[in-house]
């Protein structure tokens, strides 16, 4: 698997599965097929984006069920929910869970392209808010860590004492932090908020 966003669908219905493989495949996105839940967590990598289709009613661990489990394990694969007998609490249940849409069939093909792009949209949106956090977190522990002097740095970046210095100073007053540990913790409090 590689990291280009793919369509994950999860449907018992070998017919509904042909069917949505074709749709995607003719618009030229990347999918994978699964018949269960169980059959799609054997193989799932939280670090595979993309988006998740979810077919309500399924033998074993139904679409909400598998839902509530991604949720568990934090993973925030965005998730469409799709039953052909799509009564109401499911669905609220669906979206109060965090799905971020629930699609009844019979589909209409283009409607269900556009929610799955944007569902895609958000997912790399996330994805690099995330990414951007850890980096950033990992980033000022591993500077603190280590203790680095700012001679040490501006060595290592070819500039000098002061303007490292005046740098970290000018970051830490626009962040209106006294030290690289505040800093550190207003960027988990961003991360959790």
């Amino acid at each position: 698997m590689t990291s280009e966003p793919t369509i994950f669908v999860v449907d018992d219905d070998p017919a509904m599965r042909e069917s949505l493989k074709c749709l995607f495949d003719a618009s030229g996105d990347r999918c994978q097929m699964y018949a269960s839940a169980e059959e799609f967590l054997k193989v799932y990598d939280p670090n595979w984006p993309g988006c998740l289709i979810l077919d309500l009613r399924m033998p074993g661990m139904n679409g909400l069920e598998l839902q509530e489990h991604l949720s568990e394990l934090n993973v925030a694969l965005p998730v469409i929910m799709f039953s052909a007998h799509g009564d109401i609490p499911a669905a609220v249940s669906a979206l109060q869970q965090g799905a971020m849409d629930f699609v009844q069939k019979p589909f209409d093909p283009n409607l269900l392209l556009e929610r799955v792009r944007a569902a895609i949209a958000h997912d790399a949106e996330q994805r690099t808010k995330s990414f951007d956090a850890v980096a950033t977190r990992e980033g000022c522990i591993e500077m603190d860590r280590r203790g680095r002097t700012y001679e040490n740095i501006a060595r290592r970046l070819g500039t000098s004492y002061n303007t490292v210095k005046n740098q970290r100073a000018s970051i830490l007053r626009k962040l209106d932090a006294d030290s690289v540990v505040n800093v550190v913790r207003m960027v988990a409090e961003h991360e959790k908020g």
